[in-house]
């Protein structure tokens, strides 16, 4: 269950699970967002369906790639009622023909959230388990940037990227979007007062040459390891994350 309850959410056993960065980056989606919507590298379907528990005038469309977990994703959609507004498109984000083919074409989205992999292939030790694997570590040689030029070209133009990633892949996520984004606004996720940030939430605009704004930072935890007041209310769904 997610947002107190408001959200149902099946998961599976094993692997990669819905968590925090998933309920922030819903957080972050504006107040009365509507129109398309799409969750790339959807999971079980977390985001869209946090995003669809209080946007009524969204639709939203889940990508993911995993057939075990887009099936977990498709009995999410069940198990909230949200059929009518909630869909699912199997398919890799990379790979743009089988893309276009499952429902998620080029400039036909206003919004595009994702929580990508953490890291290329080359860089870590991945895990034994499949599902946490492919949630954390790139396949096939992609990397961020090509995860991010693929994200934009579902925008339509002046369509926004919201995404949340480790903090310190901030430099590679403003250079992968430089040439086709503007506006970006950088919210520091920090683990504790005091802390250096461990995560970002980044949203841009496509076509914008507005300047880039670097926001307060939102502190997860007090010094007693208890959400802070600010974290508690997002969890609970009584708050979203302030992106200006």
């Amino acid at each position: 269950m997610l947002l107190d309850h408001k959200v149902q959410l099946l998961q599976p056993l094993r692997g990669n699970r819905a968590g925090t960065d998933a309920v922030l980056l819903a957080a972050a989606a504006p107040s009365q967002i509507a129109g398309a919507v799409i969750d790339v590298g959807a999971g079980v379907g977390s985001i869209g369906l946090m995003i669809a528990q209080r946007a009524p005038k969204a639709r939203i469309v889940l990508l993911e790639n995993d057939p075990a977990v887009a099936g977990i994703a498709r009995e999410n959609i069940a198990l909230n009622g949200r059929q009518e507004q909630v869909s699912l498109a199997e398919a890799d984000l990379l790979k743009s023909a089988a893309r276009r083919a499952a429902g998620a074409g080029d400039e036909a989205f206003d919004y595009v959230f994702t929580n990508p992999p953490f890291y290329a292939a080359h860089t870590v030790q991945a895990s034994r388990e499949v599902g946490r694997a492919a949630a954390h570590v790139f396949a096939d040689g992609a990397d961020l940037t090509q995860w991010i030029k693929a994200c934009i070209a579902l925008l339509k133009p002046g369509g926004r990227l919201l995404m949340v990633h480790r903090a310190d892949a901030l430099g590679d996520m403003l250079e992968a979007g430089r040439k086709q984004l503007g506006h970006f606004v950088v919210k520091p996720i920090h683990p504790r007062d005091g802390a250096p940030a461990n995560r970002v939430i980044v949203t841009a605009r496509k076509g914008s040459r507005a300047p880039l704004a670097l926001l307060p930072g939102l502190v997860m935890h007090s010094a007693d390891g208890k959400f802070s007041a600010a974290a508690e209310a997002i969890n609970r769904g009584e708050a979203l994350v302030d992106m200006g």
